[in-house]
């Protein structure tokens, strides 16, 4: 029996196919039944089996979302986000059912506000889309999670990824939203300023809470300058424990860090065979460091030195960009080369992340090294260690039931691993339906509160029904 258990929920027949009649009155064709179109909104980023909606509609303005929820409420029809399809955990199947609501057409720039270092955009404008558009300003959005996902699934998954060590995950950086509720209505959370003690928290509350509790419609993001300079480089060390051990010094000495990435062998190997690269194939640290052209000098040698210090180096650094941007397309690629270690069709990805306090974090990956060994594995390690962050990716034999069963065996005292060591089992990919079972686990009776805010907001349980957690 797998041990991550997709749970098809009760459908409501007569309502769903009331909705979706008055969908596809309403809004024509941009309200689609076709199986195809379907298919790509459910689940599709890994082996989690797709649960398909009945209708996608392609919303265009915050009214379309009002409209499509006030209808789905009062027949308790299931609504379920979508931004770009790239989570990981099952967050974008229709467990029950339902309309899946596809924001790829509001991928609005509202505003850029250059003197406050914010803007307010569309959740369906993708990180580099933003970024494409700051370029001219000298300003930029940092969160980068590897995929170009939409600014509001990332909002919605609480996503971090290579910067976050520095500029912070999702929840740092969302200033404000707005959202439209369970029962229909558009509520803003905040206003642009930078602080506020005015009430609950609601900004907060709802990014990372996966279209549980409220679909953003608007989002307001901080913004930072763009860096004078910008160095970085690959060092590689003869383990993983002085691969760790160099991350906990530099960032214990006050290093401003903007990436600290660890590749384990076998990921090294990937990337080289991938990208036609000839790192050593032996643990590594991809380093970047952000500020003026001396600071990231400085930084750079400070960092070398405390790398020879647990005989990692030489510490390979450049400031041109032609390099730097080869170094982390291939760090971004390193799904792609994971995958690429086992070809053929029968051969699927199971991606999977936890964090832990970095103080553990070399115990954590070593012991998870251990495991992927002793059972036969294959399944490269990499990681956003400046943080404690690492991932997972086991490429497995979709058509073995027993390869199968001992991949998700693996990811299951995995994730228990982390929580024994004060650690989380997700650090940035969410829980979706993939991570449910360890929430309580994790967090005990506080998942009961979670479960009071769910119902109090959202009585009819109508928004993404069956993730994080059931009821």
């Amino acid at each position: 029996m797998a041990l991550i258990d997709v749970k098809t929920l009760e459908r409501n027949e007569a309502g769903i196919a009331k909705v979706c009649g008055a969908l596809k009155e309403i809004f024509g064709e941009r309200f689609q039944t076709g199986q195809a179109i379907r298919e790509q909104h459910g689940h599709t980023a890994t082996y989690i089996p797709n649960q398909v909606p009945d209708g996608v509609l392609f919303v265009e303005t915050s009214g379309d979302v009002q409209k499509a929820v006030q209808l789905c409420a009062a027949e308790k029809v299931p609504v379920i986000a979508f931004g770009t399809g790239s989570s990981l955990e099952g967050q974008l199947n229709a467990a029950a059912g339902g309309v899946s609501l596809d924001f790829s057409r509001m991928n609005r720039i509202i505003s850029v506000n250059a003197e406050d270092l914010d803007c307010v955009i569309e959740p369906g404008v993708t990180r580099e889309q933003l970024n494409d558009y700051l370029r001219d300003t000298g300003l930029f959005f940092p969160i980068d999670p590897g995929a170009n996902a939409s600014l509001g699934g990332m909002a919605s998954t609480r996503a971090s990824g290579t910067n976050a060590v520095r500029y912070g995950t999702m929840r740092d950086n969302v200033i404000a939203l707005e959202a439209v509720m369970a029962d229909g209505r558009l509520i803003r959370s905040a206003q642009r300023a930078r602080k506020s003690s005015a009430g609950y928290d609601l900004t907060r509350l709802l990014v990372g809470s996966e279209g549980t509790l409220g679909i953003i419609t608007k989002l307001t993001l901080k913004l930072y300058g763009q860096p004078q300079a910008i160095s970085g480089g690959v060092c590689s060390f003869p383990d993983v424990e002085a691969a760790c051990n160099t991350v906990m010094a530099t960032i214990q000495m006050g290093i401003p860090v903007a990436r600290i990435e660890l590749l384990n062998t076998l990921q090294v190997q990937a990337v080289n065979a991938y990208s036609k690269l000839d790192f050593p194939e032996q643990p590594c640290l991809f380093v970047e460091f952000h500020g003026s052209e001396t600071g990231v000098q400085e930084q750079a040698e400070l960092f070398g030195e405390i790398a020879a210090e647990y005989s990692g180096g030489p510490f390979a650094w450049a400031k041109e960009a032609e390099k730097r941007n080869a170094l982390w397309k291939a760090r971004h690629n390193a799904y792609w080369a994971a995958c690429a270690l086992r070809t053929g069709e029968q051969f699927g990805a199971l991606s999977t992340d936890v964090c832990v306090p970095i103080s553990r974090l070399a115990e954590c990956i070593k012991a998870t090294e251990a495991d992927i060994a002793e059972n036969g594995l294959v399944a490269p390690i990499v990681g956003h260690v400046g943080d404690g962050n690492f991932h997972v990716l086991v490429v497995m034999d979709m058509k073995d039931p027993d390869d199968v069963i001992k991949a998700e065996a693996f990811v299951s005292r995995l994730n228990k691993r982390a929580i024994e060591m004060d650690g989380t089992c997700t650090g940035e990919h969410g829980v979706g339906q993939g991570k449910m079972a360890y929430l309580d686990l994790e967090l005990g009776e506080a998942v009961d509160y979670m479960r009071m805010i769910k119902k109090a907001l959202d009585p009819d349980n109508i928004l993404n029904p069956g993730k994080i957690f059931s009821l």
